[in-house]
């Protein structure tokens, strides 16, 4: 049975806690789905991980919906969540509704997720009016990168804090079902987590929140560009790739591959009429 919003409600209302991974193709959305991740997020974080870019805001609503329907094609059972690219709902309330209807028509996806909080507020109530599902992110947030001056923690000073836990109720009284908090002190997502009625989803931001989203390239190993300080490599996928690729390299240098076990077979007299052809 495909999993719904309900999976983050419950985990408000003290279930367990909801696990969230990003997919970006059709195989590993299966893998996921087959562990049972609660929900998959189809990141913007593609630019970086699958794209190559320096960050995220090269990323295209094209290259959204692409990947979004290639993963929803895959998940089952998880409820997938698709990023708003940047500048896909900055520009007006409208693009915001008409970009979000397609991530669900096109791309297939279960729900949204848009960064920002006050600013975006009627955003998020628009596409939420229109009967699309919203997750919130707030806290460091990848599409604002040049105005931070980097991938910066938030939240740390005073100001930063008081503007974080506005941005969260904003997000909240806007209508999303949940809320990222990304890069933020674990005190201060506890008590953001204990504020709000609905459920917060933490990427850097400690143990309180009501579940956790990783970038599975990171939690894997695949992915050596820049490993952010909250990653915990839960496999090393990556070295057992490179491994793989240098044994095919060897074994095709070397005639062991591919094997008799490998290969077809053709009739003798066939064989022989073929080149006697000749």
């Amino acid at each position: 049975m495909k999993n719904t919003v309900s999976v983050f409600k419950n985990a408000k209302n003290g279930g367990k806690k909801v696990t969230m991974l990003t997919a970006y193709d059709y195989t590993t959305a299966q893998l996921e789905d087959a562990a049972g991740v609660d929900a998959i997020l189809v990141g913007d974080s593609l630019g970086m991980v699958m794209l190559g870019y320096e960050n995220t805001l090269s990323v295209t609503m094209e290259d959204m919906i692409h990947h979004s329907a290639a993963v929803a094609r895959g998940a089952k059972k998880a409820f997938v969540v698709t990023d708003m690219p940047f500048m896909s709902y900055q520009t007006s309330v409208y693009d915001a509704v008409v970009n979000a209807g397609r991530l669900i028509k096109e791309g297939h996806a279960d729900a949204v997720k848009l960064e920002g909080g006050v600013k975006f507020k009627e955003h998020i109530r628009a596409i939420v009016d229109a009967s699309i599902p919203v997750m919130g992110h707030i806290g460091m947030t990848p599409q604002s990168v040049n105005a931070f001056g980097g991938f910066k923690v938030q939240g740390k000073s005073i100001e930063e804090a008081k503007r974080l836990i506005d941005d969260a109720k904003a997000v909240e009284e806007a209508g999303a079902f949940a809320v990222t908090l990304e890069c933020v002190p674990a005190a201060l997502a506890e008590y953001v987590t204990e504020m709000l009625s609905i459920p917060t989803i933490g990427i850097g931001a400690g143990k309180d929140c009501d579940g956790q989203v990783l970038v599975y390239q990171d939690m894997l190993g695949m992915y050596s560009d820049f490993t952010p300080k909250f990653v915990k490599r839960f496999a090393n996928i990556g070295e057992e790739m490179k491994n793989g690729f240098e044994n095919y390299i060897k074994e095709v240098n070397d005639g062991s591959f591919p094997a008799k076990e490998h290969t077809f077979k053709i009739d003798d007299d066939a064989m022989k009429a073929v080149t006697e052809d000749k």
